[in-house]
């Protein structure tokens, strides 16, 4: 377990105030978890709404987003709201499973599978939800039968500190252990090296923010769950056209989610030639401003370096607030700004606008005659940036669905879904609801899968003997291969 691990090198670079702050959030923890851990099912999903409901509730986490707006100065008052949807899906999706005894049997296989808590996680929370990665990873851990330590972002520890005191205050009033719910940063300053000691100190990370976050997490010693890069693009084939109109408004939704601050926000569409003017009409439709050459050129300079690194301080921004700081203007009805790729795709600067943008802002790639070059396509902006996030397509041929579905190297496909609002699951459907999107190993994370409650918990397989072997004969197991003077009879 890494709570044995040797904690000298990370508390080498650590004021004494943070090395204490750490090792009294972990006793606590620690001793919260292993009281936690007997209660009854039926208690800890009361304990879950509980908790849920102090942060959710709409009064409470308008309060929140607007504190988060103020602090991290970026993000969508409107769209941002909305997020509190995510939270109550964690909720149903967890008060629709067990986490308690036997949580699965496999009878043809005479086998039962308990759960078990992981102890002590270690959560680090971004400055793009510093209200909903905290309620939705604790309702998670909470479940499971966890403690959960939050490490916030320096930018928004207020509004992360808030919504925690608030979980715990859903802890109290249900007579569960407060300090299953705790936040660093009230007698030390977070930084980088206090956030990768409490990962080290834990019994498990989940790491939701950017790669050098995960990436730390992975280095930690410790068992972690991390997020892979975005870079979300969208697939329009020719049958698109028979319902346009809704496509342009998926990805309009998708790219205006929080000013696109999300990593599956509609970055890149690849159309197909034969629909390409309607689409670009129908973009217009939905509030989209298509940029001409020269503004085009300002866009970039305002978006990336020299070198191609993200700008920060245009990421999140309104559309009039990105056309601004690019030096040209926008009308208030527009809710999105199009540009247009190079039409290759490598990590040279000169096909930047094929990477992941962060804003309200995205590009159009057109491709020609069958769908394996949209295929193609795909593969290659993934190349670039994105691989194992997410692609999406809206199509009306479920050959394409599946073409796409056989090699694409992601880990989730919406058909005619506004990606930002679908990747992490929603009441239209199925997928786990989250906050946290693994990549898998294209994108350097431990699952493909949306970070949901069996990632929280450990399992017991028991297992009873069968009546007869399951043994298929030589013949059955080898095939065409099995040759019978290789298997000499005893």
């Amino acid at each position: 377990m890494s709570r044995m691990s040797d904690m000298t090198e990370a508390y080498s670079l650590l004021t004494q105030d943070q090395i204490d702050e750490i090792e009294e959030c972990f006793a606590k923890a620690d001793a919260a978890q292993k009281e936690f851990e007997t209660w009854s099912q039926e208690a800890i999903d009361r304990t879950i709404q509980s908790v849920a409901q102090m942060v959710a509730n709409t009064k409470t986490f308008d309060e929140l987003v607007e504190m988060g707006l103020k602090e991290s100065r970026f993000g969508d008052p409107v769209t941002r709201r909305d997020k509190k949807f995510k939270i109550r899906g964690i909720l149903r999706d967890c008060l629709r499973q067990k986490s308690v005894g036997v949580i699965e049997e496999m009878p043809e296989r005479r086998i039962k599978i308990y759960a078990k808590p992981v102890g002590v996680i270690a959560c680090v929370i971004p400055s793009t939800n510093p209200d909903l990665t905290p309620a939705g990873n604790a309702i998670y851990a909470i479940k499971a039968r966890n403690a959960i330590i939050f490490s916030p972002h320096p930018r928004t520890v207020g509004t992360s500190r808030r919504t925690c005191d608030l979980m715990r205050e859903g802890l109290k009033r249900v007579g569960a252990p407060e300090d299953l719910v705790q936040c660093l940063g009230y007698k030390a300053k977070i930084n980088r090296q206090f956030s990768q000691a409490l990962m080290t100190k834990c019994d498990l990370v989940i790491a939701t923010g950017a790669q050098g976050v995960v990436r730390r997490s992975y280095s930690s010693g410790t068992p972690a769950y991390g997020v892979g890069a975005g870079n979300a693009t969208m697939i329009w084939d020719e049958t698109a056209i028979q319902d346009i109109d809704a496509a342009a408004f998926n990805s309009m939704r998708s790219k205006t989610s929080d000013f696109g601050s999300g990593c599956s926000a509609d970055g890149n569409i690849v159309i197909h030639e034969s629909i390409w003017d309607e689409a670009i009409e129908a973009l217009k439709r939905q509030g989209g401003y298509i940029m001409n050459a020269e503004e085009q050129e300002k866009m970039t300079k305002a978006m990336w370096d020299e070198t191609g690194h993200r700008n920060s301080d245009t990421v999140a921004l309104s559309p009039q607030d990105m056309a601004k700081a690019a030096g040209f203007e926008v009308g208030d009805d527009i809710k999105f700004i199009v540009g247009f790729g190079s039409g290759s795709y490598t990590k040279d600067v000169k096909d930047i606008w094929c990477r992941e943008k962060l804003t309200t802002v995205m590009a159009l790639h057109k491709y020609e005659g069958e769908f394996q070059n949209a295929i193609d396509t795909i593969m290659a902006i993934h190349e670039v940036g994105g691989k194992g996030h997410s692609v999406g397509i809206f199509t009306f041929d479920d050959d394409h669905i599946h073409r796409l579905a056989l090699v694409a190297r992601v880990g989730r496909i919406m058909v005619r879904q506004a990606q930002s609002k679908a990747n992490s699951g929603n009441v239209m459907n199925g997928m786990p609801m989250t906050s946290s999107i693994g990549c898998g190993t294209w994108g350097g994370n431990a699952t493909s899968e949306n970070i949901h409650l069996h990632h929280y918990m450990n399992t017991t397989w028991v297992s009873w003997a069968y009546d007869e072997p399951d043994s298929p004969s030589d013949e059955e197991l080898f095939g065409e291969f099995y040759d019978p003077a290789m298997e000499p009879q005893a």
